[in-house]
């Protein structure tokens, strides 16, 4: 087997509300809308927003997802500009990425980030060596 995406599945208690969260602030695009359910897409990155009907043993709002990008910055003023309902600012961490963290209004959890200067130059350094 290989592999080819994943999808992230966030549980949510209304579709539209968070089709409009997430296509209007954050960005995304609708990519499809069947029933309960709803696929949001933004490059590569796919998320299932699930709701109620369609799944109604799933806890709404305990979902977390990493996205890796660029231009982190820039994107975090936009969304700020927005209305994104920023949970964790900004800010370069130890553990080597400069990310932001994002609940949607379900209270799930979207962090946004990409290699710190620092992590960037190691990883650079590492492939240059292999």
């Amino acid at each position: 087997m290989k592999p080819e995406y994943s999808v992230s599945v966030l549980h949510v208690s209304n579709v539209e509300a968070s089709i409009k969260y997430y296509t209007g602030v954050l960005g995304f695009s609708v990519d499809f809308r069947y029933k309960d359910l709803a696929g949001v897409v933004s490059g590569n990155v796919v998320i299932y927003l699930s709701g109620p009907a369609q799944d109604a043993k799933k806890k709404i709002g305990e979902g977390s997802v990493y996205i890796f990008c660029d231009e982190v910055n820039e994107y975090c003023n936009n969304i700020i500009a927005r209305g994104a309902l920023i949970a964790i600012p900004i800010n370069d961490r130890e553990y080597g990425m400069r990310d932001f963290a994002i609940s949607d209004p379900d209270g799930n959890s979207i962090t946004f980030g990409s290699d710190s200067d620092e992590q960037y130059k190691r990883r650079r350094n590492l492939k240059l060596e292999i």
